[in-house]
């Protein structure tokens, strides 16, 4: 359930467009399983909104650490084949991304959970591959990750603005304006933004940081609740002013 701050009650509440709802997921990291349910718990509330317009928002994340990277981002696609879907960008995605360009930063990425993710793609990773496997390993790769994939990969966004709200992987960079937030920031950011208590111009949803339950600030919400360590993957859902955990 969503535990308000007294002073978000007492702000002003951002508000989406009229007749639209919004379904938001961060940091889902290989955890297929849960991914499927919340489709179900969404797939449920979705015959209950009549005509409304529905987007679903994923704020990033979506490979490493837990097991199934390649079946998270199958699930992804065809989700995206029968409903409005927005993509965003996460270190992980940007992560994979740059290893394939060079394959040296293997060695930082398997810190991260590169591993697990050779692993869903079929690869068998040594622990402490030396420069000719990594080279090997990232070539494999780069084949196993199916054309519609890289496609995928390749067309992530950093942001997502729709009515009063920014939906980003990390969060921004407190003082910059947020049509000149940097890579970097939105991928990494934390302490910078999670402290900040200033008006951003716009309401952030992001994920990047865990908690045990989504965070309800008055200038933002962090849905990222730890799903491969937790086993709770959080659903946001956006509605005119209100926000609410499914």
């Amino acid at each position: 359930m969503l535990r308000f701050s007294k002073s978000y009650r007492r702000a002003r509440k951002p508000r989406l467009p009229n007749g639209l709802r919004i379904y938001a997921i961060s940091d889902i990291h290989g955890c297929a399983d849960l991914l499927q349910q919340m489709f179900t718990v969404i797939d449920r509330d979705l015959g209950t909104i009549g005509s409304r317009r529905a987007i679903h928002v994923f704020l990033g994340d979506y490979i490493d650490r837990g097991p199934e990277s390649h079946r998270t981002i199958e699930l992804l696609i065809r989700r995206s084949m029968k409903h409005e879907s927005v993509f965003l960008k996460g270190n992980h995605e940007a992560f994979l991304l740059d290893t394939l360009n060079a394959p040296s930063q293997l060695q930082d990425w398997k810190q991260f959970g590169g591993l697990q993710t050779l692993t869903s793609y079929g690869l068998k990773p040594s622990l402490n591959p030396d420069p000719a496997e990594q080279a090997q390993l990232i070539q494999q790769l780069a084949s196993a990750i199916p054309p519609h994939q890289h496609k995928f990969f390749n067309s992530l966004r950093l942001r997502f603005v729709c009515g009063d709200f920014f939906f980003v992987h990390a969060g921004v960079r407190p003082g910059v304006a947020l049509a000149r937030q940097q890579e970097q920031d939105m991928l990494w950011i934390r302490e910078e933004f999670l402290q900040s208590e200033r008006n951003f111009g716009k309401y952030i949803i992001h994920g990047h940081t865990p908690v045990q339950r989504p965070d309800v600030r008055p200038n933002r919400t962090n849905i990222d609740t730890g799903a491969y360590a937790t086993g709770n993957l959080s659903l946001l859902v956006l509605q005119d002013d209100s926000l609410l955990a499914l």
